[in-house]
C-alpha cells in the first residue's frame, strides 16, 4: 500500500505543501538557533502580546476621551454668555 503512494506522480499541490513544510521547519530551526530554544515565540505569547496591546490602546482612548471632555468643560464656548445690550 505504501509503495503505491510512493509510485504516484507528484502534483503541484503536493509539491507546494512539501516546500511550505520544509520552509517552516527551516525557519523554526533558524529561530531556535538565533534566540535559543527557551525564547522561541509561541501562539500563546503572540496572543498575550495582542491582548496587552488592545488594553493599552483602550487605556489611551479612555485618557484621550477624558482629556477632550476636560477641555470642552473648561473652554469659553461652553460657558453661558451674557446678553449684550442692544442700546447704543
Amino acid at each position: 500500500m505504501a509503495t503505491d503512494m510512493l509510485n504516484q506522480p507528484m502534483n503541484f499541490a503536493a509539491v507546494s505543501r512539501v516546500l511550505v513544510s520544509v520552509a517552516a521547519e527551516v525557519a523554526t530551526g533558524v529561530q531556535r538557533a538565533v534566540v535559543g530554544s527557551d525564547n522561541v515565540r509561541t501562539a500563546r505569547d503572540n496572543a498575550w502580546d495582542a491582548i496587552q496591546a488592545d488594553r493599552a490602546r483602550a487605556a489611551a482612548r479612555a485618557e484621550t476621551a477624558r482629556a477632550v471632555a476636560a477641555m470642552i468643560a473648561t473652554s469659553p464656548a461652553s460657558r453661558p454668555r451674557r446678553a449684550r445690550s442692544l442700546a447704543v
